[in-house]
């Protein structure tokens, strides 16, 4: 399924609904209920986001970003600058 206005596959719009009966951890539930306060709850947020994802297989759909677009090698760089 496809969310109009993303390029998601997926719907992670009820996310943190769903993702409360897979913790116990009243910081946690609070967390998911009230938001982040502080940048070490977001990452923590983030961290249960990232493992909702997983739980539920969507992490496979995400898109692999930078595979293969950067890479050079150091041989390259010196004979583009050493001209």
């Amino acid at each position: 399924m496809s969310v109009p206005g993303s390029n998601k596959k997926y719907d992670d719009s009820n996310w943190k609904e769903e993702y409360k009966i897979h913790t116990n951890s009243f910081f946690k539930l609070k967390l998911l209920e009230e938001g982040a306060k502080s940048l070490s709850q977001a990452w923590i947020l983030g961290a249960m986001y990232s493992d909702w994802k997983r739980k539920k297989g969507y992490h496979k759909l995400d898109p692999e970003e930078n595979t293969g677009q950067c890479q050079s090698s150091y041989k390259e760089f010196l004979k583009k600058t050493s001209t």
